[in-house]
């Protein structure tokens, strides 16, 4: 039976490969798991149940998902004339599979009916389910909305909705962006007011809102009419009704399986997550964070299928009396694309790792009774550590991971030629399905700008040197770990100068130093990867060979100080175009 966990072998070493046993160890300890079916016995025995979960999950993926997928991708979603909108039937295929294999509560605790797996299980599972169809992940893939629910409100709306989510009765949809706030979410402007009883509604218009026509809704709204910037916002929660419409499905270039709405609010009763005026500042974050490691598994996945075309397709081509991949330059594109997937997923299941560290790390400060002063301070202190380099690390692999599945789609078409850009082959649909990655959830010029604050605050130097003081007994991985180090110091250099520029020349230079930064932490993971695997000791030699190349031109340009991008803008880009 065809399985894409099963016959994804990178996937399946990084399982075994993290100290996986470490996590599932806190994330049972104090669960409170109510009248589950099933609670594992130790740490092992968690894991045993990953595994089963994926060997489950990549069974569906492959067998149904993605057959499907093509038809769904020609078809889409239809709008009816009151407002809803009829999900495809495979869609609504795809998500009752699902639910009747129990994976719509994937991180959701037990008593809720979910499964209590980590971030990093969430990441993998989320990745096979986007080669098999990257649009299904955005309705798979928001279970983040539970989560933020099950972090942030009430334990009656918790109560209430979370097994809904866990069992499949229900999806959900993060309503943030609006016509005339799009990334900038502190201009957003649809009202939240209540009664004279203290009830709460919702006036307004959203647009852009992935899944909008969904069951639940959880709505970033201005409560405050006062305050005009993001600490008037305040998080609700509501039930589709007739009081909320989809005045407009938007027809986009890809991922056509997934609805993209224009929500029209009237007077929609709502109910408040948290705190009034935490909306954006606590919630909302929170809510981004894990929807841009979502994004990034989303890309390695549609990269993944992307791959296994071009060099399935390279391997049988036969052109100039043998197969394609035979001709230097295809080899060494399909090398590249192999290599920066998995790179890419490197830095995603590093990140998921560290997210999970962080979780579990505030579960034990918020659950634990017996923490003396001691243990609690360096908890503490251990918190604020994970928090910035989550700040780091989120965005940094959702820019790499969506940059390099455009690529990698991109290559795909290249390698098949005439073939890729007919429809045909999935070749064209992937491309259109990967550009999206690279835009919402955030763009990957904001992505950069929220990463290299990080990068130059010393949260990317204190990360890498933990890296560099491992003790490598192969004489190969010590060579590349002195290469990197030697990195690290060239970007040092870089830091220092920009910050004797202007605050704007950090941005300018923004994208050079986080490729460089990305250059270097990936270059250590590989390493360590490298302890366990001959190949990935010629993986890390190839990708570290190739990159600090890059890494030196990307800290000499910085160097130069070249500013003219801002200071002649007008003249090098030229007058607007007009239309006369």
């Amino acid at each position: 039976m065809a399985n894409f966990f099963l016959d994804n072998r990178d996937i399946q070493f990084l399982f075994e490969h993290i100290d996986l046993s470490e996590l599932a160890k806190i994330q049972e300890e104090d669960t409170a798991n109510g009248d589950a079916d099933y609670v594992p016995i130790d740490e092992d025995d968690a894991v045993d149940n990953y595994r089963r979960v994926l060997e489950i999950l990549g069974q569906i993926a492959a067998e149904t998902i993605a057959l499907n997928a093509e038809q769904i991708d020609r078809e889409g979603n239809t709008l009816n004339d009151d407002g809803t909108v009829a999900l495809h039937p495979l869609v609504r295929e795809n998500l009752d599979l699902l639910t009747q294999a129990d994976m719509m509560g994937f991180t959701l605790p037990r008593k809720y009916g979910g499964l209590n797996c980590p971030s990093l299980v969430y990441t993998m599972a989320t990745e096979i389910i986007s080669r098999a169809d990257t649009s299904l992940m955005n309705m798979f893939g928001l279970q983040g909305i539970a989560e933020t629910m099950h972090a942030f409100a009430s334990q009656e709306i918790k109560d209430e909705f979370l097994p809904r989510f866990a069992n499949g009765e229900v999806t959900g949809a993060m309503v943030l962006t609006e016509p005339d706030a799009g990334s900038d979410l502190q201009a957003v402007r649809l009202r939240a007011y209540q009664d004279e009883e203290g009830n709460w509604f919702l006036n307004g218009v959203k647009r852009f809102i992935t899944n909008g026509c969904a069951e639940v809704l959880l709505t970033l709204a201005r409560s405050e009419p006062d305050i005009s910037d993001g600490r008037g916002l305040s998080l609700f929660v509501s039930e589709r009704s007739e009081r909320i419409r989809v005045r407009h499905l938007e027809d986009k270039l890809g991922i056509h399986g997934s609805p993209t709405c224009e929500l029209v609010y009237d007077d929609l009763p709502a109910r408040l997550i948290g705190e009034r005026q935490r909306g954006l500042i606590t919630y909302v974050l929170a809510l981004m964070n894990g929807a841009r490691v979502g994004v990034a598994a989303q890309s390695l996945g549609v990269a993944e299928a992307a791959y296994r075309l071009a060099r399935t397709y390279a391997h049988t081509r036969q052109q100039f009396g043998g197969p394609i991949e035979r001709l230097p330059a295809v080899a060494e594109m399909v090398t590249d694309m192999r290599i920066h997937i998995e790179a890419a997923r490197a830095l995603a299941y590093e990140t998921s790792r560290v997210c999970d560290h962080g979780n579990n790390n505030l579960r034990i400060l918020e659950w634990s009774t017996d923490l003396d002063k001691d243990e609690k301070k360096r908890r503490k202190q251990r918190s604020r550590a994970l928090k910035r380099l989550n700040s780091m690390l989120t965005p940094m692999c959702k820019y790499y991971c969506s940059e390099m599945s455009c690529r990698v789609a991109d290559n795909t078409v290249q390698i098949l030629g005439g073939s890729g850009y007919m429809k045909d082959y999935a070749a064209e649909r992937y491309l259109r399905d990967a550009r999206i990655t690279t835009i919402y959830e955030g763009t990957s010029q904001l992505q950069v700008v929220a990463a290299v604050r990080g990068v130059a605050s010393g949260t990317f130097e204190n990360f890498v040197k933990d890296f560099e003081e491992k003790d490598y007994q192969d004489p190969l991985l010590d060579e590349l770990k002195q290469k990197l180090i030697e990195a690290r110091e060239q970007i040092i250099q870089a830091i220092a100068f920009i910050k004797t520029q202007s605050t704007s020349y950090l941005d300018l230079a923004g994208r050079r130093l986080v490729d460089s930064a990305i250059a270097v932490i990936v270059g250590h993971l590989f390493l360590g990867q490298g302890t366990a695997c001959d190949r990935k000791k010629r993986v890390a030699r190839r990708f570290i060979e190739t990159q600090m190349a890059v890494l030196r031109m990307n800290c000499e340009q910085i160097l130069a100080g070249d500013t003219a991008a801002m200071d002649e803008y007008e003249i090098l880009a030229g007058p607007v175009p007009t239309t006369d």
